[in-house]
C-alpha cells in the first residue's frame, strides 16, 4: 500500500475521467456525477489514510512512500514522487477541495461529461504536481493542468469567458517557457545530467557557467521565479486572476484560488529555493518587496470592487502576499524568526486555500438565487432607475444560516484571531520583522485594508433594510452546507489549535532552513 497510494492519488481520477464515456453510454448522463464524486470521494479517504500514517520527521528518502521507477533511461528521467511535510498539507488540500467542488457543481446539466472529466484530469494534475520529485514529471503535470482549466473556465464560464480563458492560457504558458529554459540549463550544466530534484539540490549550486555576462544560476533563477510568480500571481503578473475568477463557474474558482494559486509559491519552496540557495538569499529582499505591493495593491482594489466576487478575487492578491513575505524570512539572522516565517508561508498556502475556498463556495450560492453579484449596482447598469444604488442589503434577517457562515469567512479572511487566517498572517509577519522590519510595519497596513473592504461589503449586503426584490431568497440548502461547513469547521480548529499543522509542517521548513542558511 505504501509504494502505490501516491500512485493511485495522482491516476486514480484519471481512470475515473476515462471510465466516464462507456458509464455515460450504458448507464446514462445521470451515474457521470456519481463516478466524479465516488473518484474524488475515494482519494479524498486515501489523502486521510496518508496523513494518518506519514511521519513527518522522516526525509524523502526515508519515507516508505517513496517511488523512484525509471522512466526514460537515455535521458536520466524518472517517475519519482514522494511526500514530506511540504506537500502533505497540499495534497490534503487539494483532494478535500476536489471532492467538495464535485458536490458544487452537482447543478451542472451542460455537456455533464466533459465537465465532469476535464475536472478530474485537472484533479491529477494538481496532484501529480504536489508529488513530484523528478523536475520533467513536475513539468508535464504542471502543463497538464493548462488545458482542463482553459475549457473548464472558456465553455463552463460567464460572459466574458472566452476572453479569460485565453488571458489565463497565454499568462500562465509564457511563465511555462521561462520554466522550461531553467530546466533545460539544470539539466545540462550539471552532472550528472538529471532531473531529480534530490540530486539538483546538491549539485545545482556547484554550476559555474555564464551566459551573456551572466551568472547562469541567477538567470535560471530569474527564469523559475517567473514562471512560478504568474502563477501566484505576483506584481505585476496578477492581471489574469480576477477575470479568471470573475468568470469561472464557483467550483473551478474555488480550485483556482485555494489550489492553483498555491502552486506558485509551492515551486519556490521546492525547487527555487533548495535548488539556488544563494540566489533565493539574494532576491529575499525583492520578495519582500513584492509581498508587501501584493499585500496592499490587492487590498486597495479589493475595497474598489462592486463585485463580490471580484473582490474576493483581489483579496487572494493581497493574502498570497503574506505568503511571500514569510518566504523572504529565510534570510533572518534569528532562527525562530525564520522558522515562523516560512512555517507562517506554508500554513497560509493551506489556510488561504480553505478560506478563500469557502468565500468563493458561499458567494457562488448567493448567485445561484440571485443571478447577480453586485455589492452597489454599476453605474451602466441595464436599468438605471438602481445604477449606483446598494444591491442587496438585509439579507441577515432573509438568509440567517448563511449570514453566519458568511460572518466566519469574511472574519476568517481579515484574520480574526481564534481563526486559522490569524495564525499563519501573524507568523508569516513575526519573520518579516525579524528580517525586513520597515517593509514589514508597511505590510501591516494590509490588515485595515482587508477590514474596510470586508467589513464594508458585509454592511452593504448583509445589514440595513432589505431588496424588495430579493424578499423571496431562501437560506443556504442541505448540499450547500455541505460543501462549506467542514470547511468552516477546519477554519475553526486550525484558528484554536494549529498544532497538527505546525508538526506537519514544521521538520520540512527546519531543513529547508539549514540548507538554505547554510550558504549565507
Amino acid at each position: 500500500m505504501e509504494q502505490s497510494i501516491l500512485s493511485i492519488l495522482i491516476f486514480l481520477p484519471v481512470l475515473g475521467a476515462i471510465l466516464m464515456l462507456p458509464i455515460s453510454k450504458y448507464f446514462g448522463s445521470d451515474k457521470i456525477k456519481w463516478t466524479a464524486l465516488l473518484t474524488t470521494g475515494i482519494q479524498f479517504l486515501l489523502a486521510g489514510w496518508l496523513y494518518m500514517n506519514f511521519n513527518p520527521a522522516l526525509s524523502i528518502a526515508e519515507s516508505p512512500f517513496t517511488v523512484n521507477v525509471e522512466w526514460i533511461k537515455h535521458f536520466n528521467i524518472f517517475y519519482y514522487v514522494g511526500v514530506d511535510g511540504l506537500s502533505m498539507p497540499m495534497v490534503l488540500l487539494t483532494a478535500m477541495l476536489s471532492f467538495i467542488c464535485i458536490i458544487s457543481s452537482w447543478k451542472i446539466e451542460k455537456k455533464p461529461l466533459g465537465y465532469f472529466s476535464l475536472f478530474l484530469l485537472l484533479d491529477a494534475g494538481m496532484m501529480g504536481v504536489f508529488l513530484s520529485l523528478d523536475f520533467f514529471l513536475f513539468y508535464i503535470f504542471w502543463e497538464v493542468m493548462l488545458l482542463p482549466m482553459y475549457f473548464l473556465i472558456g465553455m463552463w464560464g460567464g460572459p466574458q469567458r472566452h476572453y479569460a480563458a485565453i488571458k489565463f492560457f497565454l499568462y500562465t504558458l509564457f511563465g511555462s517557457v521561462f520554466m522550461l529554459l531553467s530546466m533545460l540549463a539544470l539539466y545540462y550544466y550539471t552532472t550528472p545530467n538529471t532531473f531529480s530534484l534530490t540530486t539538483l539540490i546538491v549539485e545545482a549550486p556547484k554550476i559555474e557557467a555564464s551566459l551573456w555576462g551572466m551568472d547562469i544560476r541567477y538567470l535560471i533563477w530569474i527564469g523559475l521565479f517567473i514562471g512560478f510568480a504568474i502563477k501566484v500571481p505576483v506584481f505585476p503578473f496578477h492581471t489574469w486572476l480576477p477575470l479568471a475568477h470573475v468568470e469561472a463557474p464557483t467550483a473551478i474558482s474555488v480550485i483556482l484560488a485555494g489550489v492553483l494559486l498555491k502552486m506558485g509559491t509551492y515551486g519556490l519552496l521546492r525547487i527555487s529555493y533548495p535548488l539556488l540557495p544563494g540566489e533565493a538569499i539574494s532576491f529575499s529582499f525583492i520578495l519582500a518587496i513584492l509581498g508587501v505591493i501584493n499585500i496592499i495593491w490587492g487590498a486597495v482594489n479589493a475595497i474598489a470592487q462592486i463585485d463580490l466576487k471580484k473582490m474576493v478575487a483581489y483579496s487572494s492578491v493581497s493574502h498570497m502576499g503574506y505568503v511571500l513575505l514569510g518566504m523572504a524570512s529565510i534570510v533572518s539572522t534569528s532562527a525562530p524568526g525564520a522558522q515562523a516565517g516560512l512555517n507562517g508561508a506554508v500554513m497560509q498556502m493551506f489556510n488561504h486555500g480553505t478560506i478563500t475556498a469557502m468565500l468563493f463556495l458561499l458567494v457562488g450560492v448567493l448567485y445561484d438565487q440571485a443571478h447577480h453579484r453586485w455589492i452597489v449596482y454599476p453605474d451602466n447598469y441595464k436599468d438605471q432607475e438602481v445604477a449606483g444604488k446598494i444591491a442587496f442589503g438585509g439579507l441577515a434577517t432573509q438568509m440567517p444560516i448563511y449570514n453566519g457562515l458568511i460572518i466566519v469567512a469574511f472574519f476568517a479572511g481579515l484574520g480574526l484571531p481564534a481563526l486559522s487566517g490569524f495564525i499563519s498572517e501573524a507568523l508569516c509577519f513575526i519573520g518579516g520583522f525579524s528580517a525586513f522590519r520597515t517593509i514589514t510595519i508597511i505590510g501591516t497596513l494590509g490588515i485595515l485594508l482587508n477590514a474596510v473592504y470586508f467589513l464594508r461589503a458585509y454592511q452593504r449586503v448583509f445589514t440595513g433594510r432589505l431588496n424588495e426584490n430579493y424578499k423571496n431568497l431562501v437560506d443556504i440548502n442541505k448540499r450547500e452546507l455541505i460543501t462549506v461547513v467542514p470547511i468552516a469547521l477546519i477554519i475553526l480548529l486550525f484558528g484554536v489549535y494549529p498544532a497538527p499543522l505546525v508538526n506537519m509542517i514544521s521538520p520540512a521548513i527546519d531543513k529547508l532552513i539549514i540548507l538554505i542558511q547554510g550558504v549565507m
